[in-house]
Protein backbone atom coordinates (compact mmCIF):
# COMPACT_ATOMS: atom_id res chain seq x y z
CA UNK A 1 0.00 0.00 0.00
CA UNK A 2 1.33 3.76 -0.95
CA UNK A 3 2.20 5.74 2.22
CA UNK A 4 0.14 8.61 2.38
CA UNK A 5 1.93 11.89 1.90
CA UNK A 6 1.69 14.86 5.07
CA UNK A 7 -1.09 16.75 3.05
CA UNK A 8 -3.09 13.58 2.59
CA UNK A 9 -2.95 12.57 6.13
CA UNK A 10 -4.18 16.12 7.02
CA UNK A 11 -6.84 15.92 4.64
CA UNK A 12 -7.59 12.28 6.42
CA UNK A 13 -7.97 13.76 9.61
CA UNK A 14 -10.42 16.27 9.18
CA UNK A 15 -13.00 14.13 7.72
CA UNK A 16 -14.24 12.28 11.04
CA UNK A 17 -14.38 8.75 10.94
CA UNK A 18 -18.16 7.48 11.11
CA UNK A 19 -19.63 10.56 10.73
CA UNK A 20 -22.24 11.39 8.01
CA UNK A 21 -22.28 14.99 6.69
CA UNK A 22 -25.10 16.96 5.62
CA UNK A 23 -24.64 18.37 2.32
CA UNK A 24 -23.69 21.89 3.36
CA UNK A 25 -21.04 20.63 5.35
CA UNK A 26 -19.65 18.17 3.16
CA UNK A 27 -19.56 20.58 0.40
CA UNK A 28 -17.58 22.70 1.98
CA UNK A 29 -15.50 20.22 3.18
CA UNK A 30 -14.57 19.05 0.36
CA UNK A 31 -12.65 21.96 -0.86
CA UNK A 32 -10.78 21.49 2.07
CA UNK A 33 -9.57 17.98 2.24
CA UNK A 34 -8.11 18.41 -1.80
CA UNK A 35 -4.61 17.97 -1.87
CA UNK A 36 -3.97 18.04 -5.54
CA UNK A 37 -2.02 20.80 -6.89
CA UNK A 38 -4.59 21.97 -9.50
CA UNK A 39 -7.99 22.53 -9.94
CA UNK A 40 -9.23 19.03 -9.02
CA UNK A 41 -13.33 17.93 -10.03
CA UNK A 42 -15.80 17.26 -7.29
CA UNK A 43 -17.08 14.15 -8.02
CA UNK A 44 -20.40 12.37 -6.53
CA UNK A 45 -21.43 8.65 -6.34
CA UNK A 46 -25.13 7.84 -4.89
CA UNK A 47 -25.40 4.17 -4.21
CA UNK A 48 -29.05 3.38 -4.78
CA UNK A 49 -31.36 0.30 -4.02
CA UNK A 50 -31.78 -0.96 -6.90
CA UNK A 51 -30.99 -3.48 -9.47
CA UNK A 52 -29.81 -2.78 -12.72
CA UNK A 53 -29.50 -6.51 -14.29
CA UNK A 54 -33.35 -5.87 -14.30
CA UNK A 55 -34.55 -3.81 -17.09
CA UNK A 56 -37.52 -2.07 -14.98
CA UNK A 57 -34.94 -1.30 -12.40
CA UNK A 58 -32.69 1.08 -14.77
CA UNK A 59 -31.93 4.47 -13.63
CA UNK A 60 -30.49 6.59 -16.71
CA UNK A 61 -31.32 10.17 -17.87
CA UNK A 62 -29.67 13.35 -18.06
CA UNK A 63 -29.59 16.46 -15.60
CA UNK A 64 -28.28 20.42 -16.17
CA UNK A 65 -26.24 21.17 -13.63
CA UNK A 66 -27.48 25.31 -12.52
CA UNK A 67 -23.26 25.96 -12.47
CA UNK A 68 -21.77 23.60 -15.08
CA UNK A 69 -19.72 21.19 -14.55
CA UNK A 70 -16.52 23.79 -14.77
CA UNK A 71 -14.90 21.64 -17.20
CA UNK A 72 -14.22 22.63 -20.99
CA UNK A 73 -16.33 20.25 -22.89
CA UNK A 74 -15.17 19.43 -26.09
CA UNK A 75 -18.15 18.46 -28.57
CA UNK A 76 -18.03 17.22 -31.62
CA UNK A 77 -21.17 17.47 -34.10
CA UNK A 78 -21.67 14.85 -36.51
CA UNK A 79 -23.61 16.84 -38.94
CA UNK A 80 -24.32 16.85 -43.00
CA UNK A 81 -23.76 20.15 -44.50
CA UNK A 82 -26.90 21.59 -43.94
CA UNK A 83 -26.27 22.08 -40.01
CA UNK A 84 -22.82 22.95 -39.98
CA UNK A 85 -23.13 26.95 -39.35
CA UNK A 86 -25.97 25.91 -36.59
CA UNK A 87 -23.51 23.96 -34.99
CA UNK A 88 -20.82 26.49 -35.24
CA UNK A 89 -22.47 28.91 -33.65
CA UNK A 90 -23.86 26.89 -30.78
CA UNK A 91 -19.85 26.36 -30.04
CA UNK A 92 -19.08 23.40 -31.05
CA UNK A 93 -15.30 22.24 -31.19
CA UNK A 94 -15.57 19.99 -34.21
CA UNK A 95 -18.28 20.02 -37.39
CA UNK A 96 -18.12 17.38 -39.78
CA UNK A 97 -19.34 14.19 -41.00
CA UNK A 98 -17.34 11.57 -43.26
CA UNK A 99 -14.27 12.71 -42.27
CA UNK A 100 -14.56 12.83 -38.67
CA UNK A 101 -15.91 9.65 -39.30
CA UNK A 102 -12.68 8.53 -40.83
CA UNK A 103 -10.80 9.78 -38.23
CA UNK A 104 -12.79 7.73 -35.66
CA UNK A 105 -12.53 4.59 -37.21
CA UNK A 106 -8.79 5.14 -37.50
CA UNK A 107 -9.11 5.37 -33.50
CA UNK A 108 -9.48 9.13 -32.97
CA UNK A 109 -11.69 9.93 -30.26
CA UNK A 110 -10.21 13.28 -27.98
CA UNK A 111 -14.08 14.31 -27.45
CA UNK A 112 -16.15 14.84 -24.52
CA UNK A 113 -19.45 14.62 -26.08
CA UNK A 114 -20.72 13.66 -29.64
CA UNK A 115 -24.09 15.00 -31.06
CA UNK A 116 -25.23 13.91 -34.15
CA UNK A 117 -28.76 13.93 -36.25
CA UNK A 118 -31.25 10.77 -36.56
CA UNK A 119 -30.68 10.10 -40.01
CA UNK A 120 -26.70 9.77 -39.31
CA UNK A 121 -26.91 7.11 -36.77
CA UNK A 122 -26.85 4.57 -39.12
CA UNK A 123 -23.03 5.39 -40.26
CA UNK A 124 -21.84 5.38 -36.36
CA UNK A 125 -23.37 1.92 -35.76
CA UNK A 126 -20.51 -0.38 -37.07
CA UNK A 127 -18.18 2.45 -34.89
CA UNK A 128 -19.75 1.58 -31.71
CA UNK A 129 -16.64 -0.84 -30.88
CA UNK A 130 -14.62 2.51 -30.71
CA UNK A 131 -17.51 4.43 -29.19
CA UNK A 132 -19.29 2.40 -26.97
CA UNK A 133 -16.75 1.32 -24.45
CA UNK A 134 -15.38 5.31 -24.10
CA UNK A 135 -19.07 6.38 -23.60
CA UNK A 136 -19.12 8.43 -26.77
CA UNK A 137 -21.93 6.60 -28.22
CA UNK A 138 -24.35 9.78 -29.30
CA UNK A 139 -28.10 8.35 -27.84
CA UNK A 140 -31.43 10.11 -27.95
CA UNK A 141 -32.70 9.89 -24.53
CA UNK A 142 -29.91 11.98 -23.56
CA UNK A 143 -30.51 13.99 -25.96
CA UNK A 144 -27.61 13.69 -28.25
CA UNK A 145 -29.38 12.62 -31.46
CA UNK A 146 -31.63 15.39 -32.53
CA UNK A 147 -32.60 17.60 -35.37
CA UNK A 148 -31.79 20.46 -32.97
CA UNK A 149 -28.19 20.56 -33.06
CA UNK A 150 -27.68 24.26 -31.78
CA UNK A 151 -29.77 23.38 -29.16
CA UNK A 152 -28.32 20.39 -27.71
CA UNK A 153 -24.47 21.82 -27.93
CA UNK A 154 -25.44 24.82 -26.22
CA UNK A 155 -26.36 22.56 -23.34
CA UNK A 156 -23.69 20.09 -23.15
CA UNK A 157 -21.33 23.28 -23.10
CA UNK A 158 -23.26 24.79 -19.97
CA UNK A 159 -23.30 21.58 -18.13
CA UNK A 160 -26.05 18.92 -19.08
CA UNK A 161 -24.75 15.72 -18.39
CA UNK A 162 -25.87 12.16 -18.46
CA UNK A 163 -25.69 9.66 -16.00
CA UNK A 164 -26.11 6.03 -15.88
CA UNK A 165 -26.34 3.44 -12.60
CA UNK A 166 -23.03 0.58 -12.69
CA UNK A 167 -23.44 -2.76 -12.67
CA UNK A 168 -23.18 -1.91 -8.63
CA UNK A 169 -26.22 0.50 -8.75
CA UNK A 170 -23.98 3.30 -8.10
CA UNK A 171 -24.09 6.26 -10.44
CA UNK A 172 -20.70 8.49 -10.40
CA UNK A 173 -20.71 12.14 -11.83
CA UNK A 174 -18.19 15.00 -12.03
CA UNK A 175 -20.28 17.80 -9.83
CA UNK A 176 -18.01 20.79 -10.48
CA UNK A 177 -14.65 21.73 -9.64
CA UNK A 178 -12.83 21.99 -5.88
CA UNK A 179 -12.47 26.55 -7.18
CA UNK A 180 -16.31 26.30 -7.15
CA UNK A 181 -18.18 28.21 -4.35
CA UNK A 182 -19.20 25.64 -1.46
CA UNK A 183 -23.16 26.92 -2.78
CA UNK A 184 -22.71 25.59 -5.98
CA UNK A 185 -21.10 22.63 -5.47
CA UNK A 186 -24.05 22.16 -3.01
CA UNK A 187 -26.62 22.97 -5.88
CA UNK A 188 -25.45 20.98 -8.76
CA UNK A 189 -25.34 17.92 -6.33
CA UNK A 190 -28.91 19.02 -5.34
CA UNK A 191 -29.89 19.08 -8.60
CA UNK A 192 -28.69 15.83 -9.51
CA UNK A 193 -30.30 14.13 -6.29
CA UNK A 194 -33.24 15.73 -6.57
CA UNK A 195 -33.21 14.09 -10.39
CA UNK A 196 -32.45 10.91 -9.49
CA UNK A 197 -35.18 10.82 -6.47
CA UNK A 198 -38.00 11.53 -9.19
CA UNK A 199 -36.78 8.91 -11.74
CA UNK A 200 -36.93 5.78 -8.64
CA UNK A 201 -38.13 3.63 -10.66
CA UNK A 202 -42.04 1.83 -9.37
CA UNK A 203 -39.99 -1.68 -9.32
CA UNK A 204 -37.60 -0.74 -6.70
CA UNK A 205 -38.43 -1.85 -3.29
CA UNK A 206 -36.93 -0.71 0.09
CA UNK A 207 -34.25 2.36 0.72
CA UNK A 208 -34.12 4.27 -2.48
CA UNK A 209 -31.01 6.20 -1.93
CA UNK A 210 -28.84 4.08 0.19
CA UNK A 211 -25.65 6.07 0.26
CA UNK A 212 -24.35 9.78 -1.09
CA UNK A 213 -20.46 10.44 -1.03
CA UNK A 214 -18.48 13.81 -2.05
CA UNK A 215 -14.98 13.51 -3.10
CA UNK A 216 -12.37 15.07 -5.56
CA UNK A 217 -9.48 13.79 -7.19
CA UNK A 218 -7.30 11.76 -4.72
CA UNK A 219 -9.06 12.90 -1.76
CA UNK A 220 -11.04 10.76 1.15
CA UNK A 221 -14.94 10.41 0.20
CA UNK A 222 -17.24 12.37 2.17
CA UNK A 223 -20.45 10.75 3.59
CA UNK A 224 -23.76 12.67 2.80
CA UNK A 225 -26.94 12.27 4.95
CA UNK A 226 -29.62 12.17 1.96
CA UNK A 227 -31.98 13.71 4.34
CA UNK A 228 -30.24 17.00 4.05
CA UNK A 229 -30.90 17.35 0.33
CA UNK A 230 -33.76 18.83 -0.19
Amino acid sequence: MAKLTKKQKEALSKVEKGRIYNLEEGSALVKEVSTAKFDASVDIAVRLGVDPRKANQMVRGVVSLPHGTGKDVKVLALVTPDKEAEAKEAGADYVGLDEYLQKIKDGWTDVDVIVTMPAVMGKLGPLGRVLGPRGLMPNPKSGTVTMEIGKAVTEVKAGKIDFKVDKYGIIHAGIGKVSFDADKIKENAQELISTLIKMKPTAAKGTYVKSIYLSSTMSPGIAIDSKSVN
